[in-house]
């Protein structure tokens, strides 16, 4: 199995204990050591979390972060988001700032992206997509 980024959608649905996402999750964990997850990501759960003031659950989220390599967004990644944002623009296409940054972090680093939201991302070349909701 390629080495993989999850989306926040799916680290969402494996934090909230989804069979099959964490069936996936055990099955990727054969061959790779831990989990893969964007600052950008991080971001997203952390926000939603602080919404919410749901202290417990950010704790949990806090811990369990100590178990995954959280990948930074760096000056590459963001070039190649950039590009991606204007290949797609000119195409009459728009995501959001999240997705676009997100998938420049799993091009630059040669992951395959975990995500629910393949809509968003199908239109993105040099992109691997996988859904753990529907494998």
């Amino acid at each position: 199995m390629k080495a993989s980024l999850l989306d926040t959608d799916i680290f969402s649905h494996y934090m909230k204990g989804n069979q099959k996402v964490v069936n996936n999750v055990i099955n990727y964990l054969t061959d790779h050591a831990t989990l893969n997850l964007s600052s950008i990501s991080y971001f997203e759960v952390l926000k939603g979390l602080e919404y919410k003031k749901a202290i417990k659950q950010k704790q949990a989220f806090e811990h369990f972060l100590t178990q995954v390599n959280l990948i930074n967004v760096s000056k590459k990644s963001m070039q190649i988001s950039a590009k991606i944002y204007g290949d797609l623009r000119r195409n009459g296409i728009t995501i959001g700032v999240s997705d676009l940054l997100i998938a420049g972090v799993a091009i630059e680093n040669n992951f395959q992206l975990i995500t629910n939201n393949t809509k968003h991302f199908k239109s993105i070349e040099d992109l691997t997509l996988s859904n753990w909701l529907n494998n």
